[in-house]
């Protein structure tokens, strides 16, 4: 045991999914039932979906001591006490999370409805919780009558081998008869790149940006939606715009080979099936009896470049019965990108947020410099008072301004995150859909008559993911940090955990989100977003075990490094660990035991990982103009970051092995686990200081933080860390993206929490303040990110997090 000193922050108030101190009133109460983590979900396609509830009670200590879950196939059948489904009877356990679902074979379209009673330690008689539901999905090939359709070539106006490609959205549309009475209509739809559908002249759904990123050649999503009250007996229409999105590749390299990977040309998987009240099915799919244009508005798009929109081209009623189509092309059936279709578990990409201008300025050049006082992601929604048909407004996104005031947009790289709207007469709002950006500032245009705050919003667009954390202290410093991480996190879930949102790349970087996933979990129900990426990652993984360092492999990155494919395994466990999530441990484990036994037997000599990529990633370098360190001092060698991190692998293989029952793995584990320790406390120890490798903050911390250093010499490997941070770094943060995912926690085990607060709380350079200071409303990339070459100095990123979320609701907060 180490002496904790006592650490009082002011007045901390947190709100968080594992705690529930204080009730709104008396009552007893079960909510929030969720089947696989989503509320009513619909088109589900997991024949054991895992259940889970709530409880809120009044007082302290009340702990549930068992249940029953009941599932019928109908509301009727649920609320006459017909379980016919599944009644799992009087279960004695305190588990109210990832109950399997143990009944009746499900099937596709099934929909079934449950509810659960709870016996709890204070009260003898049970609760009954709300009544929920959800909807099997297309759980078979046979299932799907749909063919992919689209068009596999351009239209005469687009270039699709120019570096930028921005294709013109695709527009399709089919007619359809409903002669009989409707019951029950519902529609599944995989759109590639990105699409938005249509019924009637209606948007379905709130959804943007969707369905999710994947690995396109190994899976694609599909969406469900009910759409019963929007299609009426007699004539209909279905229409989808699709864009490009992730599936078409943003740029085109020399010799026609894109830098990042190409899927094809956009194309759809639609299946409407309507259900009569006489029980007849009539089904309306993609075919080549839909009709396709890409002359419509939406000109070009492009998640890196923006969207141009031409308004003059709208074609009112497209997507209504009546409209002529008869110049528009004749759809084609194309090849799938895959032979795996499945429904995406994790909630759709949405409209989060909207914010106000903090204010507008009309420069001398006539243009306007809107600043929404806040780094967001999303677009911008603009309205026109009387606008001129033909003529346009152009936006233009950054993060920050030269000192002229002026766009700074040398950090975007080859990014022209930029806008066009091309006016039609009068009065008119606009926002695009295929594209966003990263910003903080909007130069607007081309805008007639005078722009006022009223006239323009950013629209905060992420994954539509429950807050389920606040955390605020009187410190005005640790408070700014945590909004920084906080807007800095929701900016990069965009169906996947990306590095930055505005420049020339938004990739999933592994390494970025390792620990850092961890302390998300403490603010955003994350757990379907990761449990996502992890088989986006093992999608990407090759068939003799390599692990790329970015999934989906829009960029194929395949440098066989530990720290950052790493993030497979340790993301694994915070599932576990966050919310009692098993299924990605069970479905994953043997790929994460070839990957560490590829490395193993291609890099290991003598219990020696002798394979690194990236280093400590921005550590603080001497020179604030350095993106990188030319110190030797200040850099952890490559072999020790390899070698460390192999055995924490080990550590958490030897306990997904015994989760899940096998002996043999975890024996193997720990004998290789001991083998890697003695050799690395052979190579890299100092027994008489307790110094490992060259005494940096890093190298000490991580030998700590995973049970490397010998009981004896903890104390001084311990103090090495206090003597670096205050003698060397006066008191400042010294570790990159690596050594920060265990410092915060360390120096507070080890009884300096002292330390770790005056690390969250400075304000000079380098450290988290300092970025606040100097105006960030997010997380810098670089701890000198204001003064670094503008190649690398993003001003969204989240990997310099570390542990330091963790650390605010462990540590600092209690939880």
């Amino acid at each position: 045991m180490y002496k904790k000193t006592s650490l009082f922050a002011g007045l901390i108030s947190l709100m968080a999914l594992f705690t529930s101190c204080v009730h709104n009133g008396p009552e007893f109460s079960v909510t929030r039932l969720r089947c696989e983590f989503l509320q009513d979900p619909l088109g589900i396609d997991i024949t054991q979906p895992r259940l889970s509830w709530e409880i809120t009670a009044p007082g302290r200590g009340v702990m549930q001591t068992a249940y029953q879950v009941m599932v019928a196939s109908s509301k009727e059948n649920l609320e006459k006490g017909d379980y016919d489904l599944w009644n799992s009877g009087k279960i004695i356990s305190d588990s109210s999370v990832n109950v399997k679902y143990a009944g009746s074979p499900l099937t596709s379209r099934m929909r079934c409805y449950w509810k659960v009673n709870v016996w709890l330690n204070d009260r003898k008689d049970s609760l009954v919780s709300e009544k929920a539901h959800w909807s099997m999905g297309l759980l078979n090939v046979s299932d799907w009558s749909a063919k992919w359709t689209g068009l596999d070539s351009a239209f005469s106006w687009e270039d699709p081998h120019a570096v930028h490609t921005r294709l013109s959205a695709r527009y399709f549309r089919k007619d359809f008869s409903a002669e009989k009475k409707i019951k029950k209509a519902v529609v599944y739809i995989s759109g590639l790149g990105i699409y938005q559908l249509y019924l009637d002249g209606e948007k379905i759904g709130k959804e943007e940006l969707s369905p999710d990123p994947t690995q396109y050649n190994d899976r694609v999503f599909y969406n469900t939606f009910d759409v019963t009250k929007n299609i009426s007996e007699g004539k209909n229409t279905i229409g989808v715009i699709l864009g490009n999105g992730r599936f078409f590749t943003m740029r085109w390299g020399p010799k026609g080979i894109p830098p990042i990977m190409n899927f094809g040309y956009p194309k759809m998987l639609v299946q409407l099936e309507i259900t009569h009240e006489d029980g007849s099915v009539q089904k309306i799919v993609s075919d080549s009896t839909w009709k396709v244009t890409a002359h419509g508005p939406v000109i070009a798009n492009n998640e890196y470049d923006g969207e141009d929109y031409n308004a003059t081209l709208e074609m009112p009623g497209w997507s209504k019965p009546g409209f002529d189509d008869s110049h528009w092309l004749q759809a084609q059936s194309v090849s799938a990108p895959c032979d795996t279709v499945e429904a995406q578990m994790d909630p759709l990409i949405t409209v989060m947020d909207s914010l106000k201008p903090k204010s507008v300025t009309k420069m001398p050049d006539g243009k306007y410099l809107v600043d929404m006082g806040q780094n967001m992601v999303g677009w911008a929604r603009i309205r026109i008072g009387d606008g001129k048909k033909g003529d346009t407004v152009t936006m233009r996104f950054a993060e920050r301004l030269n000192p002229d005031s002026v766009l700074y947009t040398a950090n975007l790289r080859s990014a022209e995150a930029t806008d066009h709207y091309i006016m039609k007469s009068g009065k008119q709002v606009w926002e695009p859909h295929f594209t966003y950006h990263g910003f903080r500032y909007v130069e607007v245009s081309g805008y007639p008559g005078e722009l006022t705050p009223s006239d323009i919003q950013g629209r905060v667009v992420y994954d539509n993911l429950p807050t389920t954390g606040h955390f605020e202290t009187s410190d005005s410093v640790v408070n700014q940090v945590y909004h920084n991480a906080y807007w800095g996190i929701r900016s990069n879930y965009r169906g996947m955990p990306t590095d930055c949102p505005q420049r020339d790349e938004r990739m999933g970087w592994l390494g970025d989100r390792a620990v850092g996933s961890y302390g998300e979990s403490f603010i955003f129900d994350n757990n379907t977003l990761y449990a996502k990426w992890l088989q986006d990652i093992q999608d990407a993984q090759l068939s003799d075990g390599s692990v790329p360092d970015v999934a989906p492999t829009y960029w194929k990155v395949y440098s066989d490094n530990m720290t950052w494919p790493g993030a497979y395994v340790i993301i694994a466990n915070m599932l576990y660990h966050q919310f009692d999530n098993l299924k990605p441990i069970e479905q994953h484990y043997a790929s994460m035991k070839l990957w560490l036994s590829y490395m193993k037997d291609k890099y290991m000599k003598d219990g020696i990982l002798n394979k690194d990529t990236y280093g400590d990633w921005c550590m603080p370098p001497e020179n604030p103009e350095l993106i990188h360190s030319t110190d030797s001092t200040r850099i952890t060698a490559g072999a020790y970051l390899g070698t460390v991190t192999y055995y924490r692998m080990l550590q958490l293989m030897e306990h997904f092995a015994n989760l899940l029952h096998k002996p043999a793995d975890k024996s193997a584990f720990e004998m290789l686990g001991d083998s890697v320790k003695t050799a690395f406390n052979k190579k890299y120890l100092n027994d008489t200081t307790g110094a490992y490798s060259n005494n940096t903050a890093t190298a000490d911390v991580l030998a700590l933080a995973y049970d490397l250093v010998p009981d004896s010499l903890r104390s001084k490997t311990f103090q090495q860390i206090v003597n670096t941070t205050m003698d060397k770094f006066h008191g400042h943060i010294s570790t990159g993206l690596v050594g920060a995912q265990q410092l915060m926690r360390t120096l507070t085990r080890f009884g300096r929490p002292d330390l770790a607060f005056r690390l969250d709380t400075n304000t000079t350079y380098p450290s988290w303040g300092y970025m606040a200071k100097e105006g960030a409303t997010t997380i810098w990339e670089l701890w000198n990110g204001n003064t670094a070459d503008p190649a690398m100095n993003s001003g969204n990123h989240v990997m310099l997090l570390g542990d330091l979320v963790v650390w605010m609701y462990e540590d600092l907060g209690g939880i």
